[in-house]
């Protein structure tokens, strides 16, 4: 009796459940595949979404970072322009500097004998009276002292001259450093609309961030506590792997768990992991020639990238220094000259570092990564995309005026962890 009972209620608990009721002529095994097709459906409607707002965010982005490329290419023939300026001024305080110190010796030269110049000038016979000498002495004493005049004279003469040089050096300078002000004025004015671009970028930066930022900021963690610049990129190079290889491993769990949504998560963040930051450099067409464990490249069929920062090559690379063989070049540069990225790639380093002050790494893709050292200030962070020519950071400023020494920027090109010589590449003065 209780057991038909039951079944009756259970009967009228099926009937009143329309989930669970199949449509007529419907088994409930087609109802429930019917489901999880539609399920999948709006699954993959949703992913299709989210993919097509994240390639439109990353158009924005392109279309932004080329506007700041387009700003910086503007600003550098501002800072080429305050650059010449700034040399022509150091030159001339230089030899207004030199000018002056040879002044001042013959100044010292010639203090001890101003006071027997005074009297002669005064009072020649009287002087000459006054010495209680014999004729001939006092013949050669007159012939002596008629030598040291004419000397004097030459002495005075040559002093008018330091002077005059003097004050025409001065007035060069004055002129000078007055175009210099006017032009340093029309690159911060171009300077300070470009740091607006820049600080929009941020402010409208997406939180959320790929795979490949993640492990760029991991291997920078670890990059921090290298002690050396070669070991830093090293450990950068090692992160990736390691979390390419995590989520291989993590892809291949789930498939065998049979959890769909967490292995296509997972082979995401493996496509984005072994997916190249950039083009390459030293791949386009340019031969490699291993020599004494570094390498040159030809300069036949090279990419010609944009230069880093405005100025001239200082010291090439492999010239003699005291650390042995450079392994990058040095740019002088204009005062506070921006500095853009020579390749398009990914950031994978933004930070003080040992003795280089303010270092990036932009990993260019292709095994090639760009270093730059000696920078004031950094305006890329770790793991964001940039664009050839694309601003990331500035120099320090400096006077040319005084004797400080002018700044650098080291540039140094990597393939494969081996230093290659980035001038073929560089479209550059020098």
């Amino acid at each position: 009796m209780r057991q038909a009972a039951a079944l009756a209620c259970a009967g009228l608990l099926m009937a009143a459940s329309p989930a669970v009721r199949p449509p007529a002529g419907e088994s409930a095994a087609a109802a429930q595949l019917r489901e999880a097709e539609r399920a999948r459906t709006a699954l993959l409607q949703a992913r299709q979404d989210a993919d097509a707002r994240r390639q439109a965010a990353q158009s924005e982005e392109i279309r932004l970072a080329r506007l700041r490329v387009a700003a910086a290419a503007s600003l550098r023939a501002r800072e080429e322009e305050s650059g010449r300026i700034a040399a022509e001024v150091a030159d001339l305080a230089a030899r207004a500097r030199d000018a002056q110190a040879r002044l001042d010796a013959r100044a010292r030269d010639l203090a001890p004998m101003l006071p027997l110049i005074e009297r002669l000038s005064l009072y020649p016979s009287e002087t000459l009276l006054a010495v209680n000498l014999p004729p001939e002495q006092a013949l050669r004493g007159v012939l002596v002292l008629r030598f040291l005049s004419r000397e004097m004279e030459a002495d005075a003469a040559a002093l008018r001259r330091e002077q005059t040089d003097i004050a025409a050096l001065r007035t060069k300078l004055e002129g000078a450093t007055r175009q210099l002000a006017d032009a340093q004025a029309a690159q911060a004015r171009e300077a300070g609309a470009l740091d607006a671009q820049i600080a929009a970028a941020r402010a409208q930066a997406r939180d959320a961030e790929d795979a490949g930022a993640e492990a760029a900021r991991r291997g920078a963690a670890e990059a921090s506590r290298a002690d050396g610049l070669r070991a830093a990129i090293a450990r950068i190079e090692s992160e990736r792997r390691d979390a390419e290889a995590r989520a291989r491993e993590e892809a291949a769990l789930a498939t065998r768990q049979r959890r769909d949504a967490d292995a296509a998560r997972a082979r995401e963040r493996q496509a984005a992991l072994s997916r190249p930051a950039g083009p390459g450099v030293t791949a386009a067409g340019v031969a490699l020639a291993s020599a004494g464990g570094t390498h040159a490249a030809t300069a036949a069929g090279a990419v010609r990238l944009t230069a880093p920062v405005a100025g001239h090559v200082v010291r090439g690379f492999g010239e003699p220094g005291d650390g042995g063989p450079a392994t990058g070049l040095s740019y002088d540069a204009p005062p506070a000259a921006r500095v853009v990225s020579p390749c398009g790639g990914r950031v994978v380093f933004a930070g003080p570092f040992r003795s280089f002050g303010q270092l990036m790494i932009v990993d260019c893709g292709a095994n090639d990564l760009f270093v730059l050292a000696g920078l004031d200030r950094l305006d890329a962070h770790v793991g964001q995309s940039v664009q050839p020519g694309e601003p990331v950071g500035v120099m320090p400023g400096w006077d040319p005026r005084g004797t400080a020494p002018r700044p650098s920027l080291y540039v140094e090109l990597r393939h494969a962890g081996q230093p290659v010589n980035p001038a073929p590449f560089l479209r550059a003065k020098g």
